[in-house]
């Protein structure tokens, strides 16, 4: 048996035992947790592309023509040369951004050479897929900080000491006109201006730019200096792979294979991928209990493409889990909490994972709030004339903005929470949009009287809670 198949066996004894336990997830977690670091060399080709191929949208040409790939290089005594580009255009990365890496840390662990490209180039032009607008031009300065804490806030995932760096300006930054022109005149407009988000921008009238026009000529052009038998990439980027399929033959070369991943949807559970701009991410850099609450927080019909994004569980197992929920034995709340482990055991170690399971049962699973000392607190005296959207904002530091605060309302999170004195016993009272922007001092009175309750009040902000004083 693989050695993967081994801890396939091991964590099966454990995911048909009881979930709620701290024992039995904390053992889960170790087994599942260390296959993040385990040697996949021993996995046959068919079983390596499948692997991989779980994990994918999809492989061109398909996940047997991988195997077939792998099979073939074994036989040489040769591995597979796996590409991914990265264009460093932000600083601060997030759990979406971690999925192909996740990806070629398994090609690395199944013993294939992966290459990391640093997209100094491109990121001026900006990758155009999927935006409405032209991106904002980048300095030499820009990029080098971006890509300064690349490195360490995506390191958890993935071994940097076995790949090896390109850096895309050494051959694009080298191109001439007329070589560009030459070259250009092999790629029809046509296959540039099929992509749905251009026809999209010039049919609103937004500006669309020559550069960003031709980067997938450029991102291309990659494939051509490396001449890798595959790439990985965002579903996203898939024209611009295909691209690279196509001048790789016009180089005479034989065209890569492409694997794209899922563009994974953010915590709000609205639709929307995953985006700092949408304020339904999970930074790297993020704290553990932070971690925790934000994964606790996404609707259950997120659960299954969070575990196949970021966790090292199998299909097997992850259909396992969701048969036991179908068949009741076991609560989706303590699955969630496995996987929200399993996160930040990955991003913080496994002692930050007991401890942030252990602070969010404290806050949030018991029947009173009492027994928590950790809760901030507000002063309704001194800080109730001010809005709850500020209150949360400036007083708190719950939400990074007002607007942040309006969605959260808009999301029917934002609460105020009455405990009685006696007994502990809570009633929830949800605040709509138009409350969030009132002051504090009005809004509370008046809904204790309308719900007819009286106690100890908090207000609660998603996951966050924070005790009301001096009403």
């Amino acid at each position: 048996m693989t050695r993967l198949g081994d801890s396939v066996q091991r964590a099966g004894k454990l995911l048909a035992q009881d979930l709620s336990s701290d024992t039995t997830v904390e053992r889960l977690l170790a087994e599942t947790g260390s296959r993040r670091y385990l040697d996949l060399s021993d996995l046959s080709p068919q079983e390596q592309a499948e692997l991989i191929g779980a994990r994918a949208v999809e492989v061109l040409p398909s996940v047997d023509k991988l195997a077939e790939a792998i099979g073939e290089k074994r036989s040489q005594g040769e591995a597979l040369h796996v590409k991914l580009g990265i264009d460093p255009t932000a600083a601060d990365v997030h759990l979406g951004h971690a999925v192909p890496i996740i990806v070629l840390s398994r090609f690395q662990r199944m013993g294939h050479d992966v290459t990391l490209i640093i997209g100094d180039f491109t990121a001026k032009i900006g990758d155009p897929s999927g935006r409405t607008a032209e991106r904002p031009a980048l300095t030499d300065e820009d990029i080098e900080k971006n890509l300064s804490g690349y490195q360490d806030q995506v390191r958890p995932f993935f071994d940097f000491e076995n790949v090896s760096f390109r850096h895309n300006n050494d051959w694009l930054g080298e191109i001439g006109f007329a070589q560009l022109i030459t070259l250009l005149a092999q790629v029809p407009a046509s296959a540039l201006l099929q992509r749905e988000d251009f026809r999209n921008r010039l049919a609103q009238g937004s500006g669309l730019t020559m550069s960003e026009l031709i980067y997938p000529v450029a991102m291309a052009l990659d494939s051509v200096e490396l001449d890798c038998d595959i790439e990985l990439g965002g579903i996203d980027q898939l024209l611009n792979m295909q691209m690279g399929r196509r001048l790789m033959e016009l180089h005479g070369q034989r065209p890569q294979m492409v694997a794209t991943m899922p563009l994974i949807e953010g915590t709000d559970g609205s639709g929307a991928k995953m985006s700092k701009s949408k304020d339904n991410y999970v930074s790297l850099t993020t704290g553990p209990e932070d971690v925790y609450g934000k994964i606790m927080s996404i609707p259950d019909r997120l659960m299954v493409p969070y575990l196949r994004a970021w966790t090292e569980w199998t299909d097997a197992e992850i259909d396992e889990a969701v048969a036991r929920i179908d068949a009741k034995t076991l609560h989706p709340m303590d699955l969630k909490k496995v996987l929200a482990g399993d996160v930040v055991m990955a991003l913080h170690g496994a002692e930050a994972a007991k401890a942030a399971r252990a602070h969010f049962t404290a806050q949030f699973s018991r029947k009173t709030f009492a027994d928590v000392d950790t809760l901030p607190h507000v002063d309704a005296g001194a800080a109730g004339g001010e809005g709850i959207a500020a209150i949360l904002t400036r007083t708190l530091e719950f939400t990074p903005s007002a607007s942040a605060a309006r969605r959260i309302a808009k999301q029917n999170g934002l609460r105020l929470v009455v405990e009685a004195e006696a007994g502990g016993e809570q009633h929830t009272i949800v605040l709509p949009e138009a409350d969030a922007l009132r002051p504090l001092a009005e809004v509370v009175p008046e809904k204790l009287a309308e719900a007819g309750v009286s106690g100890t009040v908090y207000l609660k902000a998603g996951r966050k809670i924070a005790q009301i004083d001096g009403l």
